[in-house]
């Protein structure tokens, strides 16, 4: 059992316990399962959070979105649930959430995406969100183990599934945010409208100013009409390699890509 004053984590053979850097969380992790990376904590900055909001992570790994959206000021009366396949994932994550004592907010589901809109009922969450696997089954180093292997190919769970889940699951005029790779887009874009999913907005990520962006964040909402927002570029790290005071201020709970 590890913590701070006032958390308890309990903790399994060869975790270890990480300082999420906002309001105190720690979040216990494993190099023998998928870390979260920026990728998560860009789409829980992105996705727009309302008061009282029911709100669903698709994916949740270890929790770190739910987490990262009970973080945030506009989330203190929010009910989020976490929706994980992987048995040991929603253990870890369902500890992350006692460890930080946020029961009451946040509720860790294991069971499987493509099954949600049976598992939940249609149309009961007002914003879906989504960190879904970027590559085809069978595409990419096939030496990882099972753990990070799910999470990273569609081996579960295929965007065109992801998809599903998510149209199904939110309200009418409700939100789905999802985070992606840029060479998916007209991907993403054709299953969002194919499920009446308008996309209203979009962010495209860079490495580096003078690189292509490798990460884009696109929010929809369900029935709206066309018009597409192109937010300004976000540049993760600057020219010496360190992170730009955009990122930082993301890390640390101060930035906000809401709007």
């Amino acid at each position: 059992m590890r913590g701070v004053v006032g958390m308890t984590f309990e903790m399994r053979e060869g975790e270890r316990l990480d300082d999420l850097q906002v309001r105190g969380m720690q979040i216990i992790q494993s190099k023998e399962v998928f870390s979260f990376s920026l990728d998560a904590v860009l789409l829980a900055r992105f996705a727009s959070l309302r008061n009282k909001d029911r709100v669903i992570d698709l994916g949740t790994g270890n929790g770190v979105i739910p987490l990262l959206l009970a973080a945030r000021s506009s989330a203190s009366r929010a009910e989020i649930v976490g929706l994980e396949i992987q048995a040991r994932l929603a253990d870890m994550a369902q500890r992350n959430v006692e460890g930080n004592r946020l029961q009451e907010i946040i509720n860790i589901v294991h069971g499987d995406t493509r099954e949600a809109v049976q598992t939940f009922g249609s149309e009961s969450f007002d914003l879906v969100v989504c960190n879904p696997p970027y590559r085809p089954a069978g595409v990419g180093d096939q030496s990882l183990n099972e753990h990070v292997k799910i999470a990273k190919h569609e081996i579960t769970c295929t965007l065109e599934q992801a998809m599903d889940a998510a149209a199904g699951l939110v309200r009418y005029e409700g939100k789905v945010a999802f985070v992606h790779r840029p060479d998916r887009l007209a991907d993403i874009f054709t299953a969002m409208r194919a499920r009446k999913l308008e996309p209203k907005r979009m962010l495209l990520v860079h490495p580096r100013p003078d690189n292509r962006p490798n990460i884009v964040l696109v929010e929809a909402i369900k029935g709206g009409r066309p018009e597409l927002r192109i937010d300004p570029p976000l540049i993760v790290h600057q020219a010496d390699g360190s992170y730009t005071e955009e990122i930082l201020a993301l890390y640390a709970g101060r930035g906000e890509l809401a709007t």
